[in-house]
C-alpha cells in the first residue's frame, strides 16, 4: 500500500509542475506578444500609413501640374488651386490637404528671349488668353506634417519633405484657331 501511495504523490506532483509550466507559457506568450509582436504590428501600419501619404501627395502634385499645363494662365494659380483642393486623392491625412497645414504654391515661368532661362512669368495682356501663356509651371505643396497615428503615442510629426513638379506648358488650354482658352 506505501507503494501506491509514493506512485499517486509523484503523479500528483507531476500534475502540478504541468500547471505551474503551462501558466509559464502563458505569461511568456503575453509578455513576447505584448513586447515584440504588437509594436511590431503597429510600426507596419505607421510606415504603410505614411507611405500612402507620400505616395498620394507625389501623384497629387504631378495631377496639379499636369492640370496646370493644360488650362490658362490665371494670376497665382487660382484655378489649379481650386481644382487640387477638390481632386485630393483618398488618404488618411486627405483633409490636411484640403485646407490643412500643407501649402500649395503654384509658378509660373517664361523663357527670357535674350539668355533664354526661365524667370517668373508676368503678362501684359489679359488671363486666360492666348496672348498670355507662360512657358513652364511649378506645382509645390510644402509645409505637410504626417502626424495620423503618433499623436495617440504623444510622439512629434513626422516632417515631411517639399513635394513638387515642374512641367512644360503644353497648351495651356488655349485653342489659337478659334482664340479660346479651357479655365
Amino acid at each position: 500500500m506505501r507503494k501506491f501511495g509514493k506512485l499517486v504523490d509523484r503523479s500528483l506532483t507531476l500534475t502540478a509542475r504541468r500547471r505551474n509550466q503551462g501558466g509559464q507559457a502563458l505569461v511568456e506568450w503575453v509578455l513576447t506578444n505584448a513586447g515584440i509582436i504588437l509594436p511590431t504590428t503597429f510600426i507596419l501600419i505607421f510606415t504603410a500609413q505614411l507611405l500612402w501619404v507620400w505616395h498620394s501627395a507625389q501623384e497629387w502634385t504631378r495631377d496639379g501640374a499636369r492640370y496646370a499645363a493644360t488650362h490658362c494662365y490665371q494670376g497665382g494659380g487660382a484655378n489649379v488651386q481650386s481644382y487640387m483642393t477638390t481632386h485630393v486623392p483618398v488618404n488618411v491625412d486627405q483633409t490636411e490637404f484640403q485646407g490643412g497645414t500643407a501649402e500649395l504654391t503654384i509658378s509660373y515661368y517664361g523663357k527670357d528671349p535674350d539668355t533664354g532661362e526661365l524667370t517668373e512669368f508676368t503678362c501684359a495682356g489679359s488671363e486666360c488668353s492666348t496672348d498670355c501663356i507662360p512657358d513652364a509651371v511649378t506645382v509645390r505643396v510644402t509645409g505637410y506634417e504626417f502626424r495620423t497615428f503618433m499623436s495617440y503615442l504623444g510622439l512629434p510629426p513626422v516632417i515631411m519633405p517639399d513635394f513638387a513638379t515642374s512641367v512644360a506648358i503644353e497648351s495651356a488650354g488655349c485653342d489659337p484657331d478659334q482664340g479660346t482658352c479651357l479655365p
